[in-house]
């Protein structure tokens, strides 16, 4: 392989320069995202990540919401689109879970009134701080438009991926996207960039054995989220196994 320059390295991919202006290539490392309650490096996690990241991307490019996503080059690889990163974290919740019920006392499991949009800071040095718009409009990271269409991005990519997760017996508790601004000619507008993966997916699996009484009980996190995910949905490599019980993020 040539050599290819290095542009960004994270805990869980690595970009490089593409082969034309203004793209990248994306690649899935093994090692698993700090906020990720998974081992450090998991043997095949980043072959499936790719794999699941082009299928949800795949999908949403088709219903006309605009991913970074060109195509994938290999196992581990993707040709993606350069964007200019807004430096938020951008989470959708549709039950409570993990820091909201710590935060806000609403039983794990609870669903709530409609889906709630957040957005954290990305900065790693301050642990991805929960902020509002007004710190968001304050400190030039986005204006108000570019909030307004965040919110119904964030919305329309929740009710694709609920669809798709209901479809296979998989409960979408929240989730999180990274949102980046390209420039077509003068016209500039925002699309989903990163990733959409289990790394950045609190997933519960609704497809459980019945109690003794006959009843269902509630939906679980799911083991072996991976594989299990990527074998529901059709996308599974047949040589990559492995289990772990990922949850999200902020």
């Amino acid at each position: 392989m040539a050599r290819r320059k290095k542009v960004y390295e994270g805990k869980a991919k690595i970009l490089y320069e593409g082969p034309e202006p203004g793209t990248l290539i994306q690649y899935f490392k093994d090692d698993s995202a700090p906020t990720v309650a998974a081992p450090a490096t998991l043997e095949g996690k980043g072959v499936l990540n790719n794999r699941l990241s082009e299928f949800f991307m795949t999908g949403l490019n088709q219903i006309g919401v605009p991913t970074h996503f060109i195509r994938r080059i290999n196992m581990r690889e993707q040709l993606v689109r350069m964007a200019e990163i807004i430096p938020l974290e951008v989470v959708v919740r549709n039950f409570s879970a993990g820091p909201m019920t710590a935060r806000l006392g609403i039983p794990e499991g609870t669903q709530l009134p409609r889906p709630i949009v957040e957005y954290y800071y990305k900065d790693e040095r301050l642990n991805a701080p929960l902020v509002a718009e007004e710190h968001i409009v304050a400190f030039g990271w986005a204006n108000q438009q570019d909030l307004d269409d965040i919110i119904a991005l964030a919305l329309r990519v929740n009710d694709f991926l609920s669809g798709v997760m209901m479809g296979v017996g998989i409960r979408l508790a929240d989730f999180k996207i990274e949102v980046g601004r390209v420039w077509d000619g003068d016209y500039m507008r925002l699309i989903v960039a990163d990733e959409i993966s289990p790394d950045s997916c609190r997933l519960w699996d609704m497809r459980l054995p019945e109690r003794p009484d006959g009843t269902l009980p509630d939906p679980q996190p799911m083991t072996d989220v991976y594989s299990e995910l990527a074998r529901r949905l059709g996308v599974m490599p047949s040589n990559v196994t492995h289990t772990t019980k990922p949850t999200l993020i902020n």
